[in-house]
Order: structure tokens, then sequence, then C-alpha cells
């Protein structure tokens, strides 16, 4: 049963009845995706990616891992501590998928995973197929390497989505015995109940939501026990130390991001929920100072997030190595969701403007295009040997690409109050949003974005409403336009910032939106020595590159570019599913004869070094590595000429 017919909404993040949040969230079954970019990709999650996943999940023993604990199969655990999550996270794919519209293979897939969480199931509640035969004794030992909390978190999720896609409560009554079980199980001295976090944060956010589906306040309480007692020590010990799990200091005395990325991530999207229903500034504040300095000091410019392959890890500030980038395509699914968390308590543009530029820059690149392959890293250089694959030994990438893009449709929009629509996703589509007091307001966007700047939205209202439009903050200042109906709007359009319309509207107004879309060249910040004397290439919101497929014979390494020249767009329908290409002409340097056999030299400055001209072909880096495999590069060398 899908969530039209029964009439139900499904947000994300429900922050509808959060007494701190500044925008309230609109159902994913209530916006529709159809154009030529979003449209295919949306439909492909569910035609390719979630059957092609599912066939994976039993391949590798995660299927029979729940089988054997009641007995159906006899066979050892397989794979490893946190395998059980990435069933969950395919359930809430689907889940949302099924919000939009029927399927029955999916419906029918759901079920089966469904049902074997439920016969999984202890008679107390809990649910682990590590622990639940042979180690049962040993539960809630290692909370620390093993992961039980995380993947109850992600146990949550999937229930919640599953009951607001679909009205049931057949996985939510599963997880809301395991949320008891938690809460009966671990609090603060002094309560008779164990000390304890986990070492991967998930279980914070999760048990938020559930708190937001059901009414039940110690489900928040749960979360704000978990949040106030790491930092700590009470994950001592390990291979990379208290710091790699956030546990070293208390979260409001932390100064920078830290540690395990995606643990890190997950821990503030938490932290941003647990502001919203409680309205504890202190919190906010940190959130605050951490994101700000992440995004000034830590991030690439694909968005991606992680510099260090040890630990998986944040680095210091400007570490940020190209080929050796870790950047993880969980983390950029952490990101997104700390952005959506951080636009909602806030309504500011800048965290939409992040969370657009992680998705297409920092997600999108993970998640071939057919579907069915993946990124679990996503380096800004590579000599030809990066390959996507179908599946990995750690599995956590594929069904979280999977349930952001299933779940995308509610991120596009949000409302405030009686009358204000927030627009923060150009996408083409069609949206019916419900405002307080039972008002409908219709929105058909058309676009091509993000090829095109130029957006038209049709509204489907009457009477006064607030239309606030999102100017990206990649928008140079005078570069944007907006008309209603033909007139146009003498605003001052800053980017970084949304722009309100005010006024009576009646079906059929259309309101054009123009943002120019010039190439830009981007320089980093002189403390990222790798990157001193080179460029990247962008374009609207797509970060573009160089592969050697288009480049034969040409080290990219070498390849010299000329900003004040310029480069020539050149739309490719039969490209990579039809892309945006920049061409021009640009510069392979030759070291000549006088480093044959030499890596180093005394030095001899001045002496420019010999090159050859070449063509110089972009694509947009979502789409590399999805032709003939070879090198690839985002940073080119600079020269001033002309």
């Amino acid at each position: 049963m899908t969530a039209e017919k029964t009439g139900l909404h499904s947000p994300v993040v429900d922050t509808a009845r959060s007494p701190h949040a500044r925008l309230r969230p609109v159902a994913v079954s209530r916006v529709a995706l159809d154009g030529e970019f979003w449209g295919p990709r949306c439909e492909r999650v569910a035609t390719d990616s979630l059957p092609a996943q599912w066939a994976q999940l039993a391949r590798t023993g995660r299927l029979d891992n729940f089988r054997r604990v009641t007995g159906v199969v006899k066979l050892p655990h397989q794979g490893l501590v946190f395998d059980d999550s990435d069933l969950y996270k395919w359930i809430e794919a689907a889940s949302w998928c099924l919000s939009r519209r029927p399927d029955a293979r999916l419906e029918r897939l759901v079920g089966e995973g469904i049902a074997l969480v439920e016969a999984a199931q202890q008679a107390d509640g809990y649910v682990s197929t590590l622990y639940a035969v042979e180690r049962a004794a040993e539960r809630w030992t290692d909370l620390r390497d093993n992961h039980e909390l995380y993947c109850a978190g992600h146990l949550i999720q999937a229930a919640v989505a599953h009951r607001r896609a679909t009205g049931s409560d057949r996985l939510l009554r599963v997880a809301r015995r395991f949320a008891d079980l938690v809460c009966e199980t671990f609090g603060p001295a002094g309560s008779g109940r164990r000390p304890g976090v986990d070492g991967h944060q998930e279980v914070e956010l999760a048990l938020i939501e559930l708190y937001r589906e059901t009414g039940e306040s110690r489900y928040l309480e749960q979360a704000r026990h978990f949040v106030e007692a790491r930092g700590h020590g009470l994950l001592a010990g390990g291979r990379w130390g208290r710091e790699y799990f956030q546990d070293h200091v208390p979260f409001r005395e932390l100064d920078r991001m830290t540690g395990h990325a995606v643990r890190a991530l997950y821990y503030n999207a938490g932290v941003t929920d647990l502001y919203l229903e409680t309205g504890d500034a202190s919190l906010l504040e940190t959130l605050s100072r951490l994101w700000t300095r992440m995004v000034a000091r830590q991030s690439y410019v694909s968005g991606g997030l992680g510099a260090r392959h040890d630990g998986e890890s944040f680095g210091k500030d400007y570490e940020l190595p190209n080929a050796q980038a870790y950047t993880e395509t969980c983390a950029a699914v952490g990101c997104i969701m700390w952005c959506h968390r951080m636009l909602a308590a806030t309504g500011e543009a800048r965290f939409a403007d992040v969370l657009e530029w992680t998705l297409f820059n920092g997600l999108l690149p993970g998640w071939s295009l057919g579907g069915t392959e993946y990124f679990y890293v996503n380096p800004l250089e590579d000599d030809g040997g990066h390959r996507r694959q179908p599946w990995y030994t750690c599995s956590c990438c594929p069904p979280n690409v999977a349930r952001t893009i299933a779940s995308l449709p509610g991120y596009v929009y949000s409302t405030r109050g009686e009358d204000a629509i927030f627009v923060h996703l150009y996408a083409q589509g069609t949206a019916r949003l419900e405002l307080p007091g039972g008002r409908i307001a219709g929105i058909t966007q058309r676009t091509r974005y993000p090829w095109s700047g130029d957006v038209e939205l049709e509204i489907d209202a009457e009477g006064e409403l607030v239309l606030h439009l999102r100017i990206p903050g990649w928008c140079e200042a005078g570069a944007a336009s907006l008309h209603v109906n033909e007139a146009a709007e003498p605003l001052t359009l800053a980017p970084g910032s949304y722009v309100g319309l005010r006024r009576t509207w009646h079906p059929g107004d259309r309101v054009r939106l123009h943002l120019s879309m010039p190439v830009r060249f981007q320089e980093s910040h002189p403390a990222v020595l790798e990157n001193t004397g080179r460029v990247a290439i962008t374009r609207g919101p797509l970060l573009h590159c160089v592969e050697g497929v288009d480049h034969a014979g040409v080290d990219l390494r070498e390849v010299e570019v000329a900003p004040r020249q310029g480069l020539a767009e050149d739309w490719r329908p039969e490209l990579l599913g039809g892309v945006m290409v920049l061409r021009g002409k640009a510069r392979e340097r030759l070291p000549g004869e006088r480093w044959t056999g030499r890596l180093y030299r005394p030095y001899q400055g001045g002496q420019a070094p010999s090159g050859r001209d070449v063509a110089l072909t972009a694509v947009p880096y979502f789409a590399w590595q999805n032709r003939t495999p070879g090198p690839m590069q985002v940073w080119l060398r600079a020269s001033d000429g002309t």
C-alpha cells in the first residue's frame, strides 16, 4: 500500500511539530521529479539499483544471516559485524520508492525483508544476527567496535520510513520493541542501567525520528543521553583512539571536525535533531562553529569530506590530498543529512547551497550512470586504476546512495507558517504542498537544471503566499534575474540567499528565474599546497574534470589551461546520458631531456618547460569513469596566457 492510497505524508525528517524548526518538511510522496536529469535517476533506483542490491544481499550471506537465527539455514555468521544495516538501508530506500508509486516487485521484496527481521527478533526485542546464536552471551560487550546500536538505528530509520510510506506498523512494531530494550538497558550513572555509547553514531538521530513518529518522549530522552554521554572516555582504546569516535571531549567543547568522517557527520545530524526538539542554544552554537570551519578548511572542491584513508577520517585544516582523497560516498550522504537538518533549524540558504553541491559532486560520483556500480572513495585525481564495483565487502555506500536518491523529492521544498514556501533545489517536476489549515499549493517546475539556469515555476494556488527562491551561492552577483508573469521583479538577488515573492497568487501564475552559468575557474586557499598554481573548472552547480579517454597520449598531470581564454560549452546528448561538455585549448607541459633519468636536479629557475597544444575536453565530475577506464584530473595547471 502506498502513501497515495493511504493519504499519508512521508517526510524524510519530520520537523513539522519540532518546536525549534524554522522550516517544515514536505512529504516525499508529494513531489514527483520527471525531468531529463533527476527523472531517470529516481526511476533507476527502483528499477535497477534496488533489485541488483537485493541480489547482492542474498549472494553475500546478509539475508542468510537472518535465516540462521531461526535455524532455517545452518551456516556461520557471514561478513562484517554491521552487515545487518545494509538490509535496513535497503528497506528504507525501497520504502521511499513505494511512497511515490506502487511496485509489486519491490513490495514483495520489502515484505520478505521485514519477515526476516521479524523472525530474527528475540523475545526481549533484541535484533542482531551477530550475537543472536552462539555469541548470545556477548551481547552489549563491545559497543566500541561491533555496531549493535548503529544497526539498531538503521532498523529504526527503515521502520519509520516504511510506516510513513505505506501506513503499515509491521516493521515499526519490531523497531519499537528494540528501541524500548535500548531505553531499558542504557542510562546515566545512578540510573541502574548500563553506561555506554555506540562506536558509530546513528542511533541518536534514529531515536529522535522515532520520537517524532510515535510521540514517545523516552526515545528523545534516550537520544539526549547518548549525546551527553559521548566525550567522556566510554570508547577508550582501539587503533585510532578516542578522537576517531568523537569521544575525546564532550560535544560542546568540539572546535573542529575530527575523527572518522561518517561517524562525525551522523553525530552532528543527530545533535541537530536534538536541538530542533529541545532548543538548546549551546548545541546550535557548536554545530554552526563546526560546520563553518569544515566548509572553510576541510572540504574538497567536490564537497567531499574525509581526507585520510587511515581511519577514514578528517585531516588537519587544509589537508586535502587529491589522489589520496578518501571522501567516502557515505560521508557525502552524512553531509546531506546534516545540511538538511541545519536548513530546517535556521532557514539559511548556505546549508542548501552545500547540500546541493554535495549532492551533485560528492554523492553522484559514487553511483554509476547505469545505477548498479558504486565508488566507496572518490578521489580528485586518478592514474586509471580506480573502478566502481557492484558491491563491496564493506558495502555501506550502495544502499546509502539508494536511500538518498529515493528520498530526494523530500529535499526540494519546505514550508513555513501558513503562507510561505521555500524552493531549495531546482528540478523539473510537480509538487502538491499542504500548508497549515488545509491549504494546498501546487508547483510545477520546468527546467533543464543543472545544464541550464532557466527555471519556470507555474503556481497552482489562490490567495496570498510568499514564495522563497534560492539564489545559489555559485551564482555571481548580478547574474540572476526574476520575472513574474513577464514582469521583471526589481529585487536584490544576492547569491547564497532566498528571495521572497509575497503576492496574491492565482492558478496559472508563472515565475521565471534565470541563473547565469558561466564557466568558472576556482583556486584553492594557499595553504592547500598540492593545488598551488592549479585551477578547478565549474559551471553552475557542477564540478568538471578531464579524463584520459578524451585525451589520448596526454599526461593529464601536465595539462595547463589559461583561464583568461575561457572554455566553450558543448551540449552532447549522446555522451554519458547527455552532458554539457566544456571545450577549449590547453597545453601539455613536457619536462624535456634535462630531466631524463633524474628525479631531482639543482634549481634552474626561469626556464619554461617545452610543451604542445592539446584540445581540452572537460566532463562533469559525477560522470567520470563511466566509459573506458583511464586517468582523471580535477585540478589543472594554470597559466596567465591569453
